[in-house]
């Protein structure tokens, strides 16, 4: 007796505890951080955000593998793991450049976009956002390079493009005062391929030449545009993409503003590409850097002229718009070039250059009036999404994200920029990008650090005496060498199946080795996963889990309480094996504030009633009781046939159920049908006319179904007589009536004949 006693109270000790250290992980669903079997804090924390490391020594219990120390982080703090012993590291961003929007009247340096730079600390699957403002400034600035082709077969093709060029000069001042222009000119490489060989043809003549920067000075733009001559070449396609190239990179020696910029070429010739250098004996691929010297393009000789990919990504790099105008045979092989560039346009070179002059117009507007950013190249493993917030509050997700179109001067726009990292990078170092609007050379610089560690990895131990000397011991946990386990690397791979540590993983000599539910490494049950990480299997011999208790409702006890060591232990105010019995008596007080109407006694929050007569959840209805049909009979009557004593005060005394006329006896609820209390009822009203209902009552909600016809004449045993609206009567039986006997296989309405005149003679016999 003694001993059994003693037995019950270690268990329910056994159970508290465990339910203490643990209750938290045995109820919930599939948890991301359990499943991934981490076994160090580094390799937790970079299985999702929500995921935390437990340093504390004394977290695992009996059985528990090292991985449970990596969990959610609300159930490492549900579990006892103190917050100041939960390894969660969390991401930040830190602004370090957040420079003014610009005074147009006062600033030389163009600021439109903010901040300027910043740093984003990122963990793994936990995005950090933060917003990119955009203010456009009045009177937009806009520079616009000129580059001729020097070698131009006629003339008037020559002159054509000094007069686009003067045109340009002119009409730019009525698009904005702050316009600046800059000429350059090109011809062939100066290989023996590409040039005339004759004296006269060199007198003239560079591979690509700056002639000058950019400048508000329009005299001098006119001055040498009017001393450009023809030069000598030798093929038809000339040098543009030597001269494109070094136009987009060389920024200091062209002198481009960090603003809208604009490159305009004009040409009656093709254009070479990547590998015609070669027959010129030219093999080396153009490098994409900038080779000016005195104005003067000096690497034309070693390098090849660049591909179209090189341009389009330098011009895409620069934010240089493009447009070519060309003379009217070229056009069809200039058409598929501005397909291949983007921002590119193309008209034809002649005497009238308003349409050049459209282009150059339209392309200002649409870089002063829109805002479209992108990004440079992601490193791996690392997105980003855009949200934008336009004029008006107009919001744009996904491809729309990153646009606003409309942007009047001084009109402020945000951009809502998260940033996510789904791995750390094998370098480990930081990376960059930039992020600006398109057409524009402002940019956003974002620093990007991954949390990669823990914090306590810092303090590891290598070959620790806590790790028998045979692992490293950091967060409060054992990762072994090569060839060692157990949770202090306290074994040999090749001593994990002995007879003599087997031994220590029974729990008597005829039980299984770890209740057949863990394996025995080292003499310590290390206890199996199951596919459900809610689901675990614990205690020194793996004899406990948390999924074999009672149920209640096809609920774990009972949805109540926790299993603990294969026992419910229940949540407060219920108790039983299952947790199903509930000890809050509200749920059993009738209306008079007894329980169960003082005639039972409540059972696990549910009346039992010790009174037969007495009926319903709390034992308030009482079928048998006299007066029940009395009791309802005036507000039947006045709301069945507007008839009676209330008649008066109807609407007001008599709204207290539900009413439901029906034709006949028969389509009266029954007692047998429901499994609530149903009441029969016939009265008499001043008329010496009979009534007759039912009073149903369930859950406290009372229904009268009302015959819609009185009579004079009672209703027989087995006979159901109903009125119909049309004033038909309608005769039935239970069973077999007098009429089928008598009149068997008669017609319908001889049938119907025979029922009224056996209603005539019968019903006065049964009249009170």
């Amino acid at each position: 007796m003694w001993r059994s006693c003693k037995m019950d109270l270690w268990l329910v000790v056994l159970a508290s505890t465990l339910a203490l250290l643990s209750f938290s992980r045995a109820h919930r669903g599939e948890s991301v951080c359990i499943k991934a079997n981490a076994q160090s804090c580094d390799e937790c924390i970079q299985v999702a955000e929500s995921c935390g490391w437990c340093t504390d020594k004394d977290f695992l219990t009996l059985g528990e593998p090292k991985s449970a120390r990596c969990d959610d982080v609300e159930f490492l703090k549900a579990g006892w793991c103190s917050r100041a012993k939960i390894e969660n590291p969390r991401g930040s961003i830190v602004i370090t450049e957040n420079k003014p929007f610009s005074n147009r009247n006062e600033d030389v340096q163009i600021t439109q976009i903010q901040p300027q730079k910043l740093t984003l600390t990122l963990r793994h699957g936990e995005p950090q956002t933060f917003d990119l403002k955009f203010k456009r400034i009045e009177d937009y600035p806009l520079d616009v390079y000129y580059l001729m082709d020097q070698s131009f077969s006629k003339k008037s093709d020559l002159d054509n493009a000094k007069n686009l060029g003067a045109d340009i000069m002119s009409q730019m001042h009525g698009i904005t005062s702050d316009f600046r222009i800059g000429l350059g000119s090109f011809v062939g490489k100066t290989e023996m391929a590409d040039i005339s060989t004759t004296p006269a043809s060199f007198q003239n003549r560079a591979s690509y030449k700056n002639i000058l920067q950019l400048t508000n000075d329009g005299n001098q733009f006119y001055q040498l545009l009017s001393q450009q001559q023809i030069s000598g070449n030798l093929d038809s396609p000339e040098g543009s993409s030597d001269a494109v190239m070094q136009v987009a990179v060389c920024e200091e020696q062209i002198g481009w503003r960090n603003g809208p910029r604009l490159l305009v070429i004009a040409t009656d010739a093709g254009f070479h590409f990547a590998g015609d250098g070669q027959l010129g004996g030219v093999k080396l691929p153009n490098d994409g850097n900038c080779h000016l010297e005195n104005n003067m393009y000096t690497m034309s000789h070693s390098y090849d002229h660049p591909s179209i990919t090189q341009l389009v990504q330098k011009l895409r790099d620069h934010n240089i718009p493009t447009i070519f105008a060309v003379t009217e045979e070229l056009q069809p092989i200039y058409k598929e070039l501005t397909n291949q560039i983007p921002r590119s346009a193309m008209a034809t070179l002649s005497s009238n250059s308003s349409n050049v002059i459209k282009l150059i117009m339209d392309a200002y507007n649409s870089l002063s009036s829109a805002v479209i950013l992108e990004n440079s190249r992601l490193p791996k493993g690392v997105s980003l999404t855009y949200k934008s917030i336009c004029r008006n509050g107009v919001e744009g997700t996904g491809e729309d994200g990153r646009k606003c179109f409309d942007i009047s001067v001084g009109d402020e726009v945000t951009f809502k920029i998260s940033i996510e990292s789904q791995e750390c990078p094998s370098h480990g170092n930081p990376e960059s990008i930039k992020i600006k609007p398109l057409g524009f050379t402002e940019e956003v610089e974002v620093v990007l650090n991954f949390i990669c560690k823990c914090q306590c990895s810092a303090q590891r131990e290598p070959n620790s005496n806590k790790c028998s000397g045979q692992g490293t011991f950091e967060c409060n946990a054992c990762n072994c060498n090569e060839g060692r386990i157990g949770r202090l690397c306290e074994c040999s791979a090749d001593e994990v199946r002995t007879e003599d540590l087997d031994a220590t993983c029974r729990k008597d000599n005829g039980a299984d080795i770890c209740s057949n539910n863990g394996d025995c490494v080292c003499g310590t049950c290390q206890c199996k996963k199951r596919d459900n990480p809610a689901e675990l299997y614990s205690g020194q011999y793996c004899e406990c889990d948390n999924f074999n208790c009672d149920r209640a409702n096809n609920k774990l006890c009972g949805g109540h309480g926790h299993c603990v060591c294969r026992m419910c232990v229940c949540e407060a105010n219920y108790t039983g094996s299952a947790c199903d019995c509930s000890l809050d008596t509200s749920t059993c007080l009738a209306k008079n504030g007894q329980i169960c109407n003082g005639r039972g006694t409540c059972e696990c929050g549910v009346c039992k009633c010790t009174n037969p007569k007495y009926q319903g959840p709390t034992c308030e209805i009482c079928p048998t009781c006299p007066g029940v049909c009395t009791l309802n009979k005036e507000c039947v009557q006045c709301r069945a046939f507007q008839t009676g004593a209330k008649k008066d005060t109807c609407e007001r005394d008599c709204d207290y159920f539900m009413l439901t006329m029906v034709k006949d006896v028969g389509m009266l609820p029954q007692p047998t049908d429901q499994n609530y209390p149903i009441i029969h009822c016939k009265e008499r009203d001043v008329d010496d006319l009979w009534f007759y209902y039912s009073i149903s009552i369930e859950n406290d909600i009372k229904e009268i179904h009302v015959i819609k016809m009185p009579t004079r004449g009672v209703i027989p045993s087995g006979l159901e007589v109903g009125f119909m609206h049309n004033s038909e009567l309608s005769i039935s039986s239970s069973s077999t009536s007098p009429c089928s006997i008598l009149i068997f296989g008669m017609s319908k309405w001889l049938n119907l004949l025979c029922s009224f005149v056996a209603f005539s003679i019968l019903a006065p016999l049964f009249t009170y």
